[in-house]
């Protein structure tokens, strides 16, 4: 029986905006199995006093911060506005820079929305699950086990207290105070890992009714603006890979003497030595004039023996072939 054809259309449809929700809850889903293999393989309280602290903060922390700046690392839009500049094309004038503070506010906030996902998550996750709070704090535990001498010193509680997270390095007489005091730092973890879930969902929830409520755009508007804006990316990847390509065909072709995939071969052309030294090697952007560049030896190559021709030269070169231009 196959599926109602409401229904296929009404997936896409539903779909369709929401590949930010969806990349964020994959992100939760591999942040949490990652958690669990980390913890299984690699988590072991060295039940000392003074080292469960460091190393279950370590635990804690180091990998939220790793993948906070990966977060950040991953999303175009950080590169966008570390490297983006202010257009020519807008007028100076205090209002232009307002706007201009108030945009990169607005993206900086949505790019570390996107970053704090996968670190949150690493928290939340390692807070319920109990046994990193466990080693860090149990040397710092209030509690008077039973059956302990009640003339110990301090350090030598301490000590004591710090085994806790180890059950065979306890004596069987503090065994019951073992029990007690893992419960009570579990039950403390846990707790705080629900609340920090809880106080991320509320603050997501109310950012996201905030935006909308000083959004200029009413609820359908904003839903035509990001299908624009999703289908005008897609369009401008495909016309950059394919405009790319062909340049990039075109360099080819002056180095070689033909076209790849072109059935029709008419000459080719073997390159001297010190042309393959010269395509060779390292090379970055290199600064023509003021408004262009030579992306790589091939480019600056090529470039030297073309005289300057004009933009139509590609196309009309490519349309002599009938693989590229159909």
């Amino acid at each position: 029986m196959g599926i109602p054809n409401f229904v296929q259309l009404t997936w896409p449809t539903f779909l369709k905006g929401k590949e930010v929700v969806i990349a964020n809850a994959i992100i939760a889903i591999l942040t949490i199995g990652g958690q669990q293999l980390f913890s299984f393989f690699t988590f072991s309280c060295p039940c000392h006093v003074g080292q469960n602290l460091i190393y279950g903060l370590a635990f804690l922390g180091v990998p939220a911060l790793i993948l906070l700046v990966v977060g950040y690392a991953l999303n175009n839009q950080t590169w966008r506005l570390v490297t983006g500049k202010r257009s020519p094309l807008q007028a100076e004038g205090t209002q232009n820079q307002l706007l201009q503070c108030k945009l990169t506010c607005f993206v900086l906030c949505s790019i570390t929305g996107r970053a704090l996902v996968a670190p949150v998550t690493w928290l939340a996750v390692t807070l319920i699950n109990g046994s990193y709070y466990v080693c860090a704090m149990s040397e710092y535990v209030s509690v008077y086990y039973y059956g302990a001498n009640p003339n110990i010193t301090a350090s030598d509680r301490k000590k004591i207290l710090a085994a806790f997270p180890c059950s065979q390095l306890v004596p069987p007489e503090l065994s019951r105070a073992r029990d007690e005091v893992i419960l009570l730092l579990r039950y403390q973890s846990q707790v705080a890992g629900w609340l920090l879930i809880a106080v991320v969902v509320i603050t997501v929830f109310l950012s996201y009714c905030l935006a909308s409520c000083f959004s200029p755009l009413s609820f359908l508007h904003f839903r035509y603006w990001t299908s624009y804006v999703h289908n005008e990316q897609e369009l401008f990847d495909e016309a950059t890979d394919q405009h790319s390509k062909l340049y990039a065909i075109q360099h080819i072709r002056k180095f070689f003497g033909f076209v790849p995939g072109s059935e029709n071969v008419g000459e080719i052309r073997i390159p001297s030595l010190r042309e393959w030294q010269a395509i060779s090697g390292l090379a970055f952007l290199k600064l023509v004039d003021e408004e262009h560049y030579d992306y790589s030896l091939l480019h600056d190559w090529a470039l030297k023996g073309l005289g300057g021709g004009g933009g139509n030269t590609i196309w009309s070169f490519y349309c002599a072939h009938k693989y590229y231009c159909g």
